[in-house]
C-alpha cells in the first residue's frame, strides 16, 4: 500500500462513543487560534452530538467521586519513597504501568535498557539489555491482550512488540535511517492497531498483525507524544515541538490539514494526554505552562497552569499525566529562576492540581531523593505512584505501607 494511502475501514460504521463537541475558532489566550481543520461534517456533527450529552452525566459523576477524591487528597500528605531501584547506566525515559498487576511495571532509559519489575516480590526483576548509545526508549505501553508483551518504540528507529524474554516478536515500522527515529506510542487493543510518530513530523498507524494503514507528515517537526482517545479509540491527539496539538479523526485521514482542531501553544509541546473517561486533554509544553482542554469548547483551554518544567538536553522531558481514578494532574517541578513566581531555594517537587480548577493541591517530597522527576505516574489502582529521576526509579506509596523500604538494584 502506498504511503499516505490506506483505508479505515475497521474503524468505519462503528457505534462508537461521540466524544467531542465541535465549535468554532475561537481565540485561545495567550496561546492563539484555535483552527478547525478539514476532517469532514459527518466528524464535527458527532462531536457536537455527543458534547451535549456528555455534560450531565459527567456533572453527576463528579459529584459522586468529590468525597472520594478528598480523601485521596488528605492521604497523599503520608506518601513517602518507599522503594527505589538504579538499574541503568543511562538515564531513564519511558514508564509503564502494567495493566493488572498494580506493582508491575516497565521502564526504559536512554541507552536501550528495559526493566519489568514487580516491585512486591524480592525476585529479582527482568532486564533486557539494550545497544547502548543511539537505543533510548521513547515509548512502552503493555499488549493489553497477552500482558506478557509489550510494545516499545525507540531512537533504534523501530516501533516493535516484545515479550519478556526479549524475543522481537513483530517490528511495526523501522526507518532503516540514523536520521529518522520513533518518538512517541499509543496501542488500541480494541481496534487493534498501533500510533507512532517521528522525529520528522510523520505519523504512522498499523494493525497489529504489521499492515501499514498509513504514513502522513502530520506536523512540520518531530512529533513528541501520540495518545489515542481511550473511550473513543478512533480519536488521536498528536503534539509537536512545532508548537501545536492536533486533533483527529482516524476514519477520516485524508492529509495533513485533514484534522479537526490545530491548538496552538506558545512553545514546543512535550506531550498530549486524554483523560481516563476521555473528555479532557491535558498539554504539557516545554516551558513553564500545562493546559487542560475540554470536550465540551475547544475555543480555549479549561484550565492554564503555570507551571516550572523547562526543557533541558540532557533532561528527560518533564510530561505531566492524569491520575488514575482521579480528576488530579501529576507533574514534576524543576525551578526556573527566571520566573517571577520562582522562591528562593524552592524544592524540586511532585506538583498535584486539581483537572478542573487548575487549583493546587497537594506537593510531595521526600528529603531523600531532591532530584528532578520527568516522569510520573499513577498505577490503574491509583494508590501507587511511580517516578523517574534520572538514573533511579521511585515508588511512592502511603508510609504506613511502605515502612519507608529501601530496595535499591544496580
Amino acid at each position: 500500500m502506498p504511503k499516505g494511502r490506506g483505508s479505515l475501514g475497521q474503524f468505519r460504521g462503528r457505534d462508537s462513543p461521540l466524544l467531542w463537541q465541535s465549535r468554532g475558532g475561537g481565540v485561545v489566550p495567550r496561546g492563539g487560534t484555535a483552527l478547525r481543520g478539514q476532517g469532514g461534517a459527518k466528524s464535527k456533527a458527532a462531536l457536537g452530538e455527543f458534547g451535549a450529552k456528555l455534560s450531565v452525566p459527567s456533572y453527576l459523576r463528579r459529584r459522586r467521586s468529590f468525597g472520594l477524591q478528598k480523601s485521596f487528597l488528605h492521604s497523599l500528605a503520608s506518601y513517602r519513597v518507599f522503594q527505589k531501584a538504579a538499574p541503568f547506566d543511562r538515564r531513564t525515559t519511558s514508564l509503564a504501568w502494567h495493566p493488572t498487576h498494580p506493582s508491575t511495571l516497565a521502564v526504559g532509559s536512554k541507552g536501550g535498557d528495559i526493566m519489568i519489575w514487580n516491585f512486591g516480590i524480592k525476585d529479582k526483576p527482568i532486564f533486557l539489555k539494550g545497544i547502548g548509545a543511539g537505543g533510548s526508549i521513547t515509548g512502552l505501553k503493555f499488549n493489553h491482550l497477552n500482558t506478557n508483551q509489550f510494545f516499545a518504540s525507540s531512537m533504534e528507529g523501530t516501533t516493535r512488540l516484545q515479550d519478556f524474554k526479549g524475543n522481537i516478536l513483530r517490528i511495526y515500522t523501522s526507518s532503516n535511517s540514523c536520521k529518522v527515529w520513533f518518538c512517541s506510542l499509543d496501542v488500541s487493543a480494541k481496534s487493534r492497531v498501533v500510533v507512532t510518530g517521528d522525529n520528522m513530523g510523520h505519523v504512522i498507524l498499523t494493525n497489529t498483525d504489521g499492515k501499514e494503514l498509513w504514513n502522513l507528515r502530520m506536523h512540520k517537526k518531530k512529533v513528541a507524544h501520540v495518545a489515542l482517545n481511550p473511550c473513543c479509540d478512533w480519536l488521536l491527539a498528536t503534539a509537536s515541538i512545532d508548537q501545536t496539538v492536533k486533533i483527529w479523526d482516524l476514519r477520516q485521514i485524508k492529509g495533513k490539514d485533514s484534522f479537526l482542531f490545530s491548538l496552538p501553544h506558545r512553545h514546543p509541546v512535550n506531550s498530549a494526554c486524554f483523560s481516563p473517561d476521555g473528555a479532557r486533554l491535558l498539554t504539557t509544553d516545554q516551558n513553564n505552562e500545562i493546559r487542560v482542554y475540554s470536550a465540551s469548547q475547544w475555543d480555549s483551554p479549561l484550565s492554564l497552569i503555570s507551571h516550572p518544567h523547562r526543557h533541558f538536553q540532557h533532561l528527560t522531558p518533564i510530561k505531566a499525566t492524569w491520575h488514575s481514578r482521579h480528576n488530579l494532574i501529576v507533574v514534576g517541578r524543576y525551578p526556573d529562576p527566571n520566573l517571577k513566581s520562582c522562591v528562593p531555594y524552592e524544592l524540586r517537587t511532585i506538583d498535584v492540581f486539581d483537572g478542573s480548577s487548575g487549583k493546587m493541591m497537594c506537593q510531595l517530597y521526600d528529603p531523600g531523593y531532591s532530584g528532578i522527576t520527568s516522569l510520573n505516574e499513577f498505577n490503574p489502582m491509583g494508590d501507587t505512584l511511580a517516578s523517574t529521576m534520572g538514573y533511579h526509579i521511585l515508588i511512592w506509596s502511603p508510609e504506613e505501607d511502605g515502612s519507608l523500604k529501601d530496595h535499591e538494584r544496580l
